[in-house]
């Protein structure tokens, strides 16, 4: 592996492990940045399973949206995401940016998230 690929691999994992430490038994908001589209899930660790997800390309999006690489896809994903884990009866989460910086496209789903009701 190329020495990007370790060091994001690390930091990805630094994050997830301080997530769970300090989450308390709360879902996890994560997020997933690629160059064309931006994903993000709510999984519940302890289950193992994923109670809520959202993305750029699903169907309700693609069409509002020019496209999924941008800062307004990133909100509309944060508003959908926070929308759908709430429909799952889940309004508490911990965010995990993954190996991400918390600027930009991340930040921009977080707030959409907690405008649209989510805490964390």
């Amino acid at each position: 592996m190329s020495n990007a690929k370790v060091l994001s691999a690390r930091r990805k994992q630094r994050v997830r492990t301080r997530v769970r430490k300090l989450g308390q038994g709360r879902p996890r908001l994560s997020v997933f940045r690629s160059s064309q589209h931006i994903y993000a899930q709510v999984i519940d660790d302890v289950a193992g399973q994923t109670k809520a997800a959202a993305s750029s390309i699903d169907k309700t999006l693609r069409a509002e949206l020019k496209t999924g690489a941008d800062i307004e896809a990133a909100k509309a994903v944060g508003k959908l995401i926070a929308e759908r884990a709430k429909e799952a009866g889940i309004t508490e989460v911990v965010f995990d940016r993954g190996s991400y910086l918390f600027h930009g496209r991340v930040k921009a789903l977080a707030d959409a998230a907690r405008e649209a009701g989510l805490q964390f």
